[in-house]
């Protein structure tokens, strides 16, 4: 279905609808008390909530607007609808925390919100400009969120997310310029147009690279990817969670889109550089985090090491028989890490106490005798992070695995299976510590953060027993 000619607003309607609940949202939150600021939080999980059902009318249209700047079809309406669903959760973990910490303070949902919408932005953006406007909408509320707590290291953490994220940008602005200059035009069609041409410039190619630097810090890629532990440590934990889901989502949906529309043409120069940032996000990623005793650092590098996965979908993007199975894979690995990530951040947040308390994995002893169902939730979290039956991130990187072998990537595949076996090793050591030692945990019991550690383990599980209806809505998502 295509969409009706008489109005661009409909392709960023769900933006639009979220972006003016903020707006809202912004000034309503000056009349409630101060004690009373979990009705912002309600209020702003209503809107995405909003949000997300105007979304999934959506599913099936495709169109452009805006002089074809932005565009509707499965693959922004696939990412917007986990993105959505990534806000939710965001909420749902930060609702309790912010209580128990004493900062809950309504433009903590705010910010949230409008970084959201530069999430969602950037998942429909089809010019450069858009992109890097999308990026830094998303990545200015996440500086603030960082240091929120107004604890040391989280002031930290902001100030050191802002600095790197800063430099990036500046990375991909510079991209976009030496791309206009070599190009005439920031429009993902017309670049391609023009690199098809046999005739791109030096120009091309180093804009092309730049942009790739850019978008490898925004996913935490090796050697991109100093800033994580340290901010991912710092900021409050709710924080972290949405952090480390929705602004991966964000970015690998943003380079997808921009190379496999844009660049298929310089697949030649670029695929060798794509393997290279795969295998080393693996390996540095899973072999730092096998030395890490604290739980917030080791899971950044669980996301480092993640975000190497991913990239392995991407690194066969110029086979065009092989380039929308991979896609496809590696829309339904953020599917499945989303899920599993969150979580996890679930039962962290749970056993976490002020002044960065029970952060340790000793912390996690006896969590199995007197929290039997929080530790099989954590298991099961686990044990899909490794990529182990019956869980979600097994299937995941099953799909992830192939599509590397399709593309002829062999070694590839073989490194993340290796990488795979080195990140047993650290994150069975967070069940055996649950499991196997002795230890009085105390968890908190709060009603969302409860509901959001159940909803998550169970559709991890379930939805590994039926895989192919996930991976059949992400593969009709690719462009």
């Amino acid at each position: 279905m295509t969409l009706p000619t008489f109005t661009d607003f409909y392709t960023l309607f769900p933006y639009i609808i979220l972006t003016v609940w903020t707006c809202v949202l912004l000034l309503v939150d000056l009349f409630i008390p101060k004690n009373r600021k979990s009705i912002t939080a309600m209020l702003s999980a209503l809107g995405i909530a909003v949000t997300l059902g105007y979304t999934v009318t959506q599913v099936g249209i495709t169109g452009k607007g805006f002089n074809n700047m932005v565009a509707l079809d499965g693959f922004s309406t696939f990412a917007n609808i986990l993105l959505l669903v990534s806000g939710l959760f965001g909420i749902a973990l930060a609702y309790g925390y912010n209580n128990r910490m004493n900062m809950q303070r309504g433009e903590y949902y705010t910010l949230l919100l409008f970084s959201l919408t530069g999430m969602m932005l950037m998942s429909q953006a089809t010019d450069l400009i858009i992109v890097f406007l999308a990026l830094e909408l998303l990545s200015i509320p996440l500086y603030v969120l960082s240091a929120i707590s107004r604890r040391l290291d989280s002031e930290e953490s902001g100030v050191k997310y802002f600095l790197l994220g800063a430099f990036a940008s500046g990375f991909l602005v510079y991209g976009i310029a030496l791309i206009f200059g070599a190009t005439g035009s920031t429009a993902l069609n017309d670049i391609f147009f023009a690199a098809s041409s046999g005739t791109f410039s030096l120009l091309l190619t180093i804009g092309a690279a730049l942009l790739l630097v850019g978008f490898s810090f925004k996913v935490a890629a090796v050697p991109f990817h100093m800033w994580t532990p340290d901010v991912y440590q710092g900021a409050p934990t709710p924080v972290t969670a949405f952090m480390s889901s929705g602004a991966k989502i964000a970015g690998f949906v943003a380079l997808f889109r921009v190379f496999a529309v844009a660049f298929p043409a310089l697949s030649d120069d670029l695929t060798n550089v794509l393997w290279v940032l795969s295998a080393l996000t693996m390996i540095v990623g899973n072999f730092v985090a096998l030395s890490q005793t604290n739980i917030k650092r080791l899971l950044a590098y669980s996301a480092i090491a993640q975000a190497g996965y991913i990239l392995m979908a991407f690194v066969p993007y110029g086979n065009k028989e092989v380039a929308p199975i991979a896609i496809a894979s590696g829309l339904f690995y953020l599917v499945a890490y989303t899920v599993s990530n969150f979580g996890t951040w679930g039962v962290v947040i749970a056993l976490e106490k002020a002044e960065n308390k029970g952060l340790e994995l000793d912390d996690y002893a006896g969590l199995a005798k007197k929290y039997p169902a929080l530790a099989i939730a954590m298991t099961i979290f686990m044990l899909s992070l490794i990529g182990f039956p019956p869980t979600l991130g097994m299937v995941g990187k099953f799909y992830l695995f192939r599509s590397a072998m399709d593309g002829g990537f062999v070694g590839l595949a073989i490194i993340g299976v290796l990488t795979s076996v080195v990140s047993a090793y650290y994150y069975l050591r967070v069940v055996v510590n649950m499991y196997m030692k002795e230890g009085d945990p105390t968890v908190e019991n709060e009603t969302w953060l409860n509901f959001t550690t159940a909803i998550t383990a169970i559709v991890t599980v379930v939805v590994s027993l039926v895989p192919n209806i996930l991976f059949l809505l992400a593969s009709t998502a690719v462009f």
